[in-house]
C-alpha cells in the first residue's frame, strides 16, 4: 500500500485569470488512519468552477489559502478503514480535494452502487445532477407549458437542468458560446433554442426566441446573460441562481444587473439563490429520479474526460477558457 499522497497546492492568489504558477504539485506522507477514518485511492476528480471562487473569498466554504489542498470533489476506492459501515474496495465519493489518497471521515463519504458508471456519479447522479434537479425543480419550480432559459447550457449544471426542465414539460432555451456548442445543445441534448453569448445583442437574441418572454431562468453564469434574463421575465417568473461563472475568472468582477430590484417588483419576479447541500435529506430521492431518467434514455449525462492527474490545473484553467462540453472529469 502506498505511503506517498501526491497533491496539487494552492500556491499563489491570481491577479487576474487563473494561470499554471498558481499551482504546485507538493508529496506528502499518507496520516495513519485513526478510529472512524477511510483511507481512499482518488480515481476520478471533479473540475468545477467553484474552485475558482474558493479562491477569492469566503462563500459557502470557507476561503483557500497559499498552502491549501485545493478543493474539489471525487471519486475513489476504499483501501483501508477503521470506520463501521466501509471496507476496502468499495465506491465513495466526497470531497477529497486534489489529491491522489484522502484520509476522510467515513461520515463525510457516500457509498456508491458500482452498476452506475463512474463518470457519472460525478456527473448526472453526483453533485452536478443534485445542484440541477434540486435547482429547477425546487426553487425554480417551472410548470408545463412554460418557457425556461437557462444560462451554461453546454456546461456540467446547465446540461442537467435543461433536460429536466424538457421533462418537466418545458419550451427550453440556452446559452452557450460559439455556433458548434450552441448546435450540440440544441440536436444532442433535445433544447428548442440555443443562444449564442459570442456573438453579442443577447438581450435582442433571448427577445427573438422567446417573444412573450421567459417564466423561469436558471442562472449558472451571472453577467449580461443575467441582464438579458430579468428585462425578459415574464410576471411571477422565478430565477434560480447557481452560479456566477461569467464573473469568476477575474480580478474585477462586473456590479450586478441594473433593474434589480425595479423588475423584481413590479413583475413580482422570486430571485433565489441556493446551494446544494441544503436538500442533502432528499438526496436519495433526487439520485432515484436522475437514476431512472439515466436508465430511460430521457436524461443524457454529457462527460469531458482528462487523462492524469498532472492536468488538475489545465483542465480548470480550460474550463474557464470554453474547452469543455458536459462534465470535467480527470481520470487520476
Amino acid at each position: 500500500m502506498t505511503t506517498i499522497n501526491k497533491r496539487w497546492i494552492f500556491a499563489r492568489p491570481p491577479a487576474g485569470e487563473l494561470e499554471a504558477g498558481n499551482f504546485e504539485l507538493g508529496e506528502a506522507p499518507v496520516p495513519e488512519l485513526r478510529e472512524g477514518e477511510v483511507l481512499v485511492r482518488t480515481t476520478m476528480l471533479s473540475i468545477d468552477p467553484a474552485s475558482r471562487a474558493w479562491m477569492a473569498g469566503v462563500t459557502y466554504r470557507s476561503k483557500l489559502e497559499p498552502g491549501d489542498t485545493v478543493a474539489g470533489w471525487g471519486l475513489g476506492e476504499v483501501i483501508k478503514s477503521n470506520a463501521e459501515g466501509f471496507a476496502p474496495g468499495d465506491l465513495v465519493s466526497g470531497e477529497y480535494g486534489w489529491q491522489t489518497h484522502a484520509v476522510m471521515s467515513g461520515k463525510a463519504l457516500a457509498k456508491h452502487d458500482t452498476k452506475h458508471k463512474p463518470e457519472h456519479l460525478l456527473s448526472a447522479l453526483g453533485i452536478t445532477g443534485l445542484t440541477a434537479y434540486f435547482g429547477m425543480l425546487d426553487v425554480a419550480r417551472p410548470r408545463p407549458g412554460e418557457t425556461v432559459l437557462v444560462s451554461g447550457a453546454a456546461g456540467a449544471v446547465g446540461t442537467i437542468a435543461g433536460q429536466i426542465a424538457k421533462i418537466a414539460g418545458c419550451r427550453v432555451i440556452g446559452t452557450a458560446g460559439g455556433a458548434d456548442k450552441c448546435a450540440w445543445v440544441k440536436n444532442d441534448l433535445g433544447f428548442d433554442e440555443v443562444l449564442d453569448y459570442k456573438a453579442g445583442g443577447i438581450y435582442k437574441q433571448l427577445k427573438a426566441a422567446a417573444p412573450e418572454g421567459i417564466d423561469v431562468y436558471f442562472d449558472n453564469t451571472g453577467g449580461d446573460v443575467l441582464a438579458a434574463a430579468i428585462a425578459r421575465m415574464n410576471q411571477w417568473g422565478r430565477i434560480a441562481c447557481c452560479g456566477n461563472v461569467s464573473q469568476y475568472d477575474t480580478a474585477t468582477p462586473a456590479g450586478g444587473p441594473m433593474g434589480v430590484p425595479g423588475f423584481l417588483v413590479t413583475k413580482r419576479i422570486r430571485m433565489e439563490g441556493f446551494v446544494v447541500m441544503d436538500f442533502y435529506n432528499r438526496r436519495k430521492q433526487a439520485e432515484d429520479a436522475l437514476a431512472a431518467w439515466l436508465d430511460s434514455g430521457k436524461l443524457k449525462a454529457p462527460v469531458d474526460i482528462v487523462e492524469g492527474f498532472e492536468n488538475m490545473p489545465s483542465a480548470l484553467t480550460g474550463m474557464f477558457a470554453g474547452k469543455n462540453r458536459g462534465k470535467l472529469i480527470v481520470r487520476v
